[in-house]
């Protein structure tokens, strides 16, 4: 099961230039009132921040343009509070108790689809452990206990990789195919390439496969494999 670490990701696919993107945010948690949120990219081996809003009564607004459509992050000071997809048009962000959603552009309704269906097996995830708790509290035998849940966990986990193999191979050739593939590989203790992610570059088109952080991801994996165990 992936649990994504969003880090920051300088990914673009190239456009004309001067589009404009315009962000709307909206929060009902109260603490934020005051707090500036950024808009923050990786440029070089720095982070740096492109945009910026301070949340008043509730509300926020950004805007500017781009030469390039661009996998970015919003951060409040130094916390990473969810990835976005800086392209033209008018994109909405809704902050609240439950979580954040990101929508009214193209890849943005995409990606935030897409988190919306993980979040939902993720639940599922959680759900199964609960069940085995209540099995074992139960007193049922510990053998049909894990013969259960190991099916359960089997099936969910492959909901998941289906999502997520669904959703790279759909957007192979923007900004969110390579983003999420680098996510996962973020999410795990180190580089390696995961049968799922072998599966995925295996089917790639030479687009994906000759993406950077792509092609980079490979071959810090390859270099790790072949590290002596210690």
């Amino acid at each position: 099961m992936y649990r994504f670490c969003f880090v920051l990701l300088f990914i673009t696919t190239l456009v004309s230039c001067g589009k404009k993107y315009k962000v709307d945010g909206v929060t009902s948690v109260s603490r934020l009132d005051g707090k500036m949120l950024f808009i923050k990219v990786v440029s070089g081996d720095q982070l740096v921040s492109i945009d910026s809003a301070e949340v008043i009564h509730g509300y926020f607004s950004m805007n500017g343009k781009v030469d390039s459509v661009v996998l970015a992050s919003l951060y409040m000071d130094d916390e990473c509070i969810m990835p976005l997809v800086l392209e033209e048009g008018n994109i909405n962000i809704e902050i609240d108790n439950v979580g954040i959603s990101i929508k009214g552009t193209p890849l943005n309704d995409s990606f935030n689809k897409f988190i919306e269906e993980k979040t939902a097996i993720d639940d599922k995830a959680y759900e199964v452990e609960r069940e085995e708790s209540r099995m074992i509290m139960d007193g049922i035998d510990i053998n049909t206990v894990q013969a259960e849940i190991d099916k359960q966990r089997a099936s969910v986990g492959k909901q998941m990789d289906n999502l997520v193999k669904t959703f790279i191979q759909t957007n192979y050739e923007n900004v969110l195919g390579p983003g999420v593939f680098i996510m996962i590989g973020n999410s795990l203790p180190y580089p390696f390439m995961t049968p799922l992610m072998k599966n995925i570059v295996d089917e790639a088109p030479e687009v994906f496969k000759n993406n950077y952080l792509v092609k980079n991801y490979i071959t810090l994996a390859g270099e790790y494999s072949e590290q002596p165990l210690q």
